[in-house]
C-alpha cells in the first residue's frame, strides 16, 4: 500500500486556487514567492527565443485566451457591507468564526427553495491572480495565477486585460488578447457555465471591435482558447457540452448540444477533477483551516456550497468504502450522510446552524432545514456527475487537451469507520490533489481494465508533469507545452 508523502512542501502549497479548499502558502514557502528560482529568467529567455516570432503576431486569425481559475480562485465581496468574503486577509473580511462572517461565506438555506433561488449579495469581483494576507501584522502577497498570466503575456504575447487595466503590467493599449473569468465558486457549476457564456459573448464583441479598429477586419467570427484549472475545468467542460442550459429540475439530463463549442477552438484543461477528488468529502466532513493564521471553516458552513458536492468522487471509482464490509459508500445518498453524521447531517453542527439561521429558534427546525439543503445539494451533484460522465466527442473545430500531474501519491480510497470518521487507506498517482485517473476520467478504475485508456472524453492530446496541483502551472515544461499548443500547433 502506498503511503502519503509528508515531507514535500508542495503538499502545503495550496494557494487561493487549490481544488477542494486546500491550504495557503506556509511561511516556509514564502521565500519561493518573494525570490523566484534562479533559473526562472533563463527559462523565460529561452521560451522567449522559441516563441518570439509567433508571440508577436496579433492578427485576426489568432484566438484570444480566457483563463478560468479553480475553486477559491476568484475574489468574492459582499455588495451591502463591502466586506471581502474571499481574496484578502489584510483588512476586514468575512471571518467564519463569527456569526456574521459565517453567514457571508455560506450560501443561504431555506426549506423547499431551489438552489438556484437561494441567493445572497456576494459577487465575484475578479479572478485572483494574487492573494493578499497578513502574517503577524506583516502584509504578504501570494501569487496564484499571476505566474501563468505573466508567462502568457511576456513570453506568449497574450496581454491580460485585468493586469493591464490595473496597471500591474504595462501593456499599453494591447490588452485585448487574454481575459480572466471570475465566478462565484460556491455556487452550482452549471450556473457558472451560463455566466461563462455571457462573458464570452461580451468579450467576443470587445475583440471584434478591437480587430475592426486595429486591422480593419469587420465582423470576425472570433473563437477563444480556454485555459481552465481544476474546478474551472468542470465549468468549461459543462459549457462546451451543454452551453448555457441548466440541469433540468426533474433530474433528467439536458441534451448534449455542444453549444459552447461554437465559440471555442481549443480547451486546455489543467488538473481537472473530472471524476471528483477525495478532498471534497474529507473537508465536507471535517471542515478545513486554509492556513495556521486563519480560522477554521466548519463543515456546516462548507456544506451550504453546492459546488463542493459537485466535486465528490464519482461512484464508479469506489473512493469511499465501509471500513467493516469493504462495500462502496454512495456519497450521493442523503441517508449515508445521516448514518455517518456527516456535515449538515451532524447533530453536533447545531451551534454553527444557529449562526447561519439566526431567525430560527427551534433546533429541530434548524436540522430539518439543514437536511433539506443537504438533499438538494446531493441530488444536484449526482445529476451533474451523470451529465459529466456522458460520452463526449467534440465537433470538428474544437479540441480538448489535458495537462495534469501524475508523480505524487494522492488520496485514492478512504474507509469510513463506524463513528463516521474517514481514514485514507490507499493512494495512487496524481498531483497531490487530483488523481491521474480523475483528470483523465479513466473508466478502467471500475474494474474492467484494458491496456488502452477508456474515457468518455475524446482527448486530443494528454501531457503529464511531475508537479503538484498548483505548482504545475509554474513549471517551465508546462509553459513550453502550453505555448506550443496556443501558438504553433496547426489548427483544424
Amino acid at each position: 500500500m502506498a503511503r502519503l508523502p509528508h515531507d514535500r512542501i508542495a503538499s502545503l502549497v495550496r494557494s487561493s486556487s487549490s481544488l477542494a479548499i486546500g491550504a495557503l502558502l506556509p511561511i516556509s514557502a514564502l521565500l519561493l514567492v518573494a525570490f523566484p528560482l534562479a533559473n526562472g529568467n533563463a527559462s523565460e529567455t529561452m521560451l522567449g527565443e522559441l516563441y518570439n516570432r509567433s508571440a508577436q503576431y496579433h492578427g485576426p486569425e489568432r484566438n484570444p485566451v480566457i483563463l478560468i481559475p479553480g475553486i477559491l480562485g476568484s475574489t468574492l465581496k459582499d455588495q451591502d457591507s463591502d466586506e471581502i468574503v474571499w481574496g484578502g486577509f489584510t483588512r476586514r473580511y468575512a471571518n467564519p468564526s463569527t456569526a456574521a462572517g459565517a453567514r457571508l461565506f455560506a450560501l443561504p438555506t431555506q426549506m423547499g427553495t431551489p438552489l438556484s433561488r437561494l441567493r445572497d449579495r456576494v459577487v465575484a469581483t475578479g479572478a485572483l491572480s494574487q492573494l493578499h494576507v497578513s502574517i503577524l501584522g506583516v502584509p504578504v502577497e501570494m501569487h496564484a495565477y499571476r505566474e501563468i498570466l505573466l508567462s502568457l503575456g511576456i513570453v506568449g504575447g497574450y496581454a491580460d486585460e485585468t493586469l493591464g487595466r490595473n496597471g500591474e503590467i504595462n501593456y499599453g493599449t494591447n490588452h485585448f488578447t487574454c481575459f480572466q473569468f471570475p465566478y462565484d465558486w460556491r455556487r452550482d457549476l452549471t450556473e457558472n457555465a451560463a455566466l461563462l457564456h455571457q462573458f464570452i459573448l461580451e468579450k467576443r464583441k470587445f475583440v471584434q471591435a478591437e480587430l475592426a479598429k486595429r486591422y480593419g477586419a469587420k465582423n470576425v467570427d472570433v473563437h477563444f482558447d480556454l485555459i481552465a484549472h481544476s474546478m474551472g475545468g468542470l465549468v468549461a467542460r459543462y459549457y462546451l457540452e451543454y452551453g448555457a442550459d441548466p440541469l433540468p429540475d426533474d433530474g433528467s439530463l439536458p441534451p448534449m448540444t455542444w453549444a459552447g463549442a461554437r465559440y471555442v477552438n481549443r480547451a486546455i484543461f489543467i488538473s481537472p477533477p473530472n471524476a471528483g477528488a477525495m478532498k471534497a468529502i474529507v473537508q465536507l466532513v471535517g471542515g478545513v483551516r486554509f492556513a495556521f493564521f486563519l480560522p477554521k471553516y466548519q463543515p456546516a458552513v462548507l456544506g451550504t456550497l453546492p459546488a463542493v458536492y459537485e466535486m465528490l468522487p464519482h461512484p464508479g471509482h469506489r473512493a469511499v468504502v465501509d471500513a467493516k464490509t469493504g462495500a462502496p459508500v454512495d456519497l450521493f445518498d442523503p441517508k449515508m450522510w445521516e448514518k455517518f453524521q456527516w456535515g449538515l447531517a451532524d447533530p453536533r453542527s447545531d451551534s454553527e446552524l444557529r449562526k447561519l439561521l439566526p431567525n430560527v429558534s427551534d433546533p429541530a427546525e434548524r436540522r430539518a432545514i439543514a437536511l433539506d439543503h443537504l438533499g438538494k445539494c446531493l441530488r444536484r451533484a449526482k445529476q451533474f456527475c451523470r451529465a459529466m460522465d456522458a460520452p463526449a466527442r467534440p465537433p470538428d473545430g474544437t479540441s480538448m487537451y489535458l495537462m495534469a500531474g501524475d508523480a505524487i501519491q494522492t488520496p485514492d480510497v478512504a474507509a469510513v469507520n463506524p463513528d463516521g470518521s474517514l481514514r485514507i487507506t490507499q493512494t495512487a498517482f496524481g498531483d497531490g490533489t487530483v488523481l491521474r485517473s480523475s483528470a483523465l476520467l479513466d473508466e478502467r478504475t471500475s474494474g474492467h481494465w484494458s491496456p488502452d485508456l477508456r474515457s468518455p472524453i475524446a482527448w486530443e492530446q494528454v501531457s503529464f508533469f511531475f508537479k503538484e496541483h498548483l505548482a504545475l502551472t509554474q513549471d517551465v515544461a508546462f509553459t513550453d507545452n502550453l505555448l506550443f499548443i496556443l501558438l504553433e500547433k496547426p489548427r483544424r
